[in-house]
């Protein structure tokens, strides 16, 4: 009887412990470290930069950074430009070379981010009504990419994206996407994604021949003008509930190849509308900071996603068209000691 009551009490004081334990895991936001990718979008400045800039990016605990060298395209046409004498030092090959070797001797880790700007329009809706028009434009593109893809290789560049929300493309001509990502493994050995629009990605048919599918997560949440967090959490759970799905189906990782939100009223809403709508927007960095916790303490957690490339930062203070106040960027706002605390939370060790 006494050996009864003896394994009675210690099984009921472990009992105990392991509820104690379980309550005080389950009441913290953050309860250990998962290795995600803690990236920043490095806007293209306007003339060079040095090691100081990517240390004040590594002091919040970044670990890869996206450089995004921009190709333009007039509204129309299928003519390419890029690497021009007008263009910005840092969005030129030289300057994406060096800001490459910079980031890398501050040890941080690397993803090239090409991506196609079209004046006036959006990427998104480029599209052709012949075959000679297609033809022309990706014999181009590939020109443009493989650039890039040389430059990568030149550097050990860990990371690739071959596009960023080129819809029509896509999904109309899957078949250039295969062969290019097959001719591009054949120079480099790291990693490879494409960046998908949030409402457009289940259309791309190429993720199994990519590392990560990849999001341009935009994903509307709520128009509210002052979000809640806890409410910010409950519009992230069907959202959050649908990419793992997709990610199980396609057997990738989901990359956030870009996200953010806009330091106004309403930031979390549609984000195509905000920034359209920015001068009439009032400064709201409160909205900004509990829609930056709400991503990352509904997703770091989740072992379908593969973290993600925050929608960015201005080194030195440069490359802002006018409005940083109001613009993604956490710099210097409540926002980027939530960013500084997932991305410590989630550091790798």
């Amino acid at each position: 009887m006494k050996a009864f009551k003896s394994k009675l009490v210690i099984f009921i004081f472990l009992l105990i412990i392991t509820n104690l334990l379980f309550s005080f895991v389950s009441t913290n936001e953050i309860s250990g470290p998962v290795t995600t990718i803690k990236g920043i979008t490095v806007v293209a400045p306007p003339k060079k930069i040095g090691a100081p800039a990517f240390k004040k990016i590594t002091s919040i605990h970044t670990e890869w950074v996206s450089f995004v060298p921009y190709g333009f395209i007039k509204k129309g046409t299928s003519e390419i430009r890029h690497n021009l004498e007008w263009q910005w030092w840092g969005e030129k090959k030289e300057g994406v070379e060096c800001c490459v070797m910079e980031a890398k001797d501050q040890g941080l880790k690397v993803m090239l981010k090409p991506q196609i700007y079209i004046g006036g329009g959006w990427i998104g809706d480029l599209n052709f009504d012949n075959e000679m028009d297609w033809q022309n434009w990706e014999k181009q593109y590939r020109k443009y990419i493989f650039e890039y893809v040389d430059i990568a290789v030149k550097h050990q560049v860990e990371m690739l994206c071959i596009g960023t929300e080129i819809n029509h493309s896509v999904e109309k001509r899957p078949q250039y996407w295969k062969t290019l990502i097959s001719d591009i493994r054949k120079k480099y050995s790291g990693k490879l994604t494409y960046s998908a629009n949030w409402d457009h990605y289940r259309k791309v048919s190429f993720w199994k021949d990519l590392d990560f599918v990849g999001i341009s997560s935009y994903f509307p949440l709520t128009d509210d003008k002052n979000p809640q967090l806890t409410d910010l959490q409950q519009e992230w759970k069907p959202i959050s509930k649908t990419l793992k799905s997709f990610s199980g189906k396609t057997g990738k990782k989901i990359l956030f190849t870009e996200y953010g939100y806009m330091s106004v009223d309403g930031c979390a809403g549609k984000v195509w509308e905000i920034e359209k709508n920015k001068d009439q927007l009032q400064i709201n960095n409160k909205a900004q900071a509990n829609a930056y916790d709400a991503l990352w303490s509904s997703l770091s957690k989740e072992t379908y996603w593969a973290g993600g490339f925050l929608w960015k930062w201005f080194p030195d203070g440069m490359g802002h068209e006018g409005y940083p106040e109001k613009d993604y960027t956490p710099q210097g706002k409540p926002a980027e000691l939530i960013i500084k605390k997932w991305f410590y939370h989630n550091r790798k060790i």
